[in-house]
């Protein structure tokens, strides 16, 4: 039996979560995967956790004293925040050990920098429930799936505005209602900003594409709308028309390179990811010899994501026991380029105020025709105080020609309010 040193950094949800695995399932890990993994150094910035998990006698505040320990073969970190976070990682994988994260939001902003470290150092660094919490993503991506060109990468993959749409669908709460109750439930946070304006999608799409795809995406390479500006019109018209709204993360592979963005999307009721609902997240992939499969599960919370954390650090506590060789990814084999959002095609859901007279609904269509973007379908919702909604779902047009048909029927006054715009998938 071999064994091998823990060191832990953050002690709060997820670390406790590692913790009370580690030493619940001990016995069974020495038994069939025949390593003995010993936590001996952990860090946080607060000792009371420590103390309730029986750690205190291993307990620092310092990083250091994880990060530098030559005790430590493999560390974890679950500090959050991505300066310091790097700092450790990096002074980890420079003295040869190697770094089970969750830190989606390093990842996607350093990742690739992280990895080439470890390679240089001779360590791993691993990152599963970076992505999905306990949905194993990236280790099919990178072993089952290695077989396949992957053609798209499309998911749910942040409960918390799954959650909040769902309660705006079938309650019919507004956006404020349905935050508010996320919040009082613990699914959003008291700054909700990186859920509702999807920059948590955007950071594990990021990393989803970069492996997906063999190329250096980053987090401030995605084009991110949030669920902010939806209505409860939208989601009944989304109803009637045969949809769900969601927030999706899409990466797909088009023949000029990656189309990589994170928006509020109608997904059609017979698409898989329609029926995801609650905090569930769920992570749809199209493979050339796989075809199409779709991982499913909780994608947050303690016991989900220490399950994903563990998971690395049993596989990167194997390769240090028996000394396996192991060549770390970089994953930019490809280097693709990412194509602009605008030179993209869609369909579209666009609904419009305007003013209840003759001549609006010619006007509209007018712009639209001279843009060469053809209509699906066209519904008039009843006037109120002289006010209408034109709702209409476009056939494939391209994003550039509806931004600009938008900005058209704005300048020209059309527009009484805000437009809604969302792009929708069969």
């Amino acid at each position: 039996m071999k064994q091998i040193g823990v060191g832990i950094l953050g002690l709060g949800v997820v670390g406790s979560g590692v913790v009370r695995i580690l030493q619940g399932h001990h016995d069974d890990f020495l038994r069939d995967q025949e390593i003995d993994l010993r936590i001996v150094a952990v860090s946080s910035r607060r000792d009371a956790q420590a103390r309730e998990l029986g750690l205190l006698d291993v307990y620092s505040s310092d990083p250091s004293s994880v990060t530098l320990n030559p005790e430590v073969d493999v560390v974890v970190e679950l500090m959050g925040g991505t300066d310091t976070a790097y700092q450790c990682i990096s002074d980890a994988l420079k003295a040869g050990k190697s770094v089970v994260t969750a830190n989606k939001a390093l990842i996607a902003t350093r990742g690739r920098e992280l990895m080439y470290l470890a390679a240089e150092h001779g360590g791993e660094l691993a990152f599963e429930a970076s992505v999905g919490g306990g949905i194993p993503i990236i280790g099919p991506l990178r072993h089952t799936l290695a077989s396949n060109r992957i053609l798209s990468v499309m998911g749910i993959v942040n409960g918390t505005t799954n959650y909040m749409l769902g309660r705006m669908k079938d309650a019919g709460l507004d956006y404020d209602s349905a935050l508010a109750e996320a919040q009082q439930l613990g699914y959003a946070e008291a700054d909700p900003t990186a859920d509702v304006e999807g920059y948590d999608a955007a950071a594990k799409i990021a990393i989803l594409a970069m492996i997906s795809f063999n190329t250096d995406v980053r987090l401030d390479q995605v084009a991110t709308e949030g669920i902010s500006g939806i209505s409860v019109t939208d989601m009944h018209a989304a109803e009637e028309a045969g949809y769900v709204l969601k927030l999706l993360a899409i990466a797909r592979r088009e023949p000029a390179g990656i189309d990589i963005r994170v928006h509020p999307t109608m997904v059609a009721k017979t698409h898989p990811l329609a029926s995801v609902n609650g905090v569930y997240n769920a992570i749809y992939i199209v493979g050339d010899a796989v075809g199409e499969t779709m991982f499913y599960g909780r994608g947050a919370g303690e016991g989900p994501a220490a399950s994903s954390v563990v998971g690395d650090l049993i596989e990167l506590a194997r390769h240090k026991a028996y000394r396996e060789t192991i060549i770390q990814p970089v994953w930019d084999t490809e280097g693709l380029p990412l194509i602009s959002d605008g030179d993209l095609e869609s369909t579209f859901y666009l609904r419009l105020p305007v003013p209840d007279r003759p001549g609006t609904l010619a006007a509209s269509a007018t712009i639209f025709a001279e843009l060469g973007i053809s209509i699906a379908s066209m519904v008039q919702h009843a006037a109120t105080d002289d006010q209408a909604e034109l709702i209409f779902f476009t056939h494939k047009a391209p994003v550039g020609a509806v931004a600009e048909a938008l900005k058209r029927l704005n300048d020209s006054g059309i527009l009484t309010g805000t437009a809604s715009c969302i792009r929708t998938i069969a």
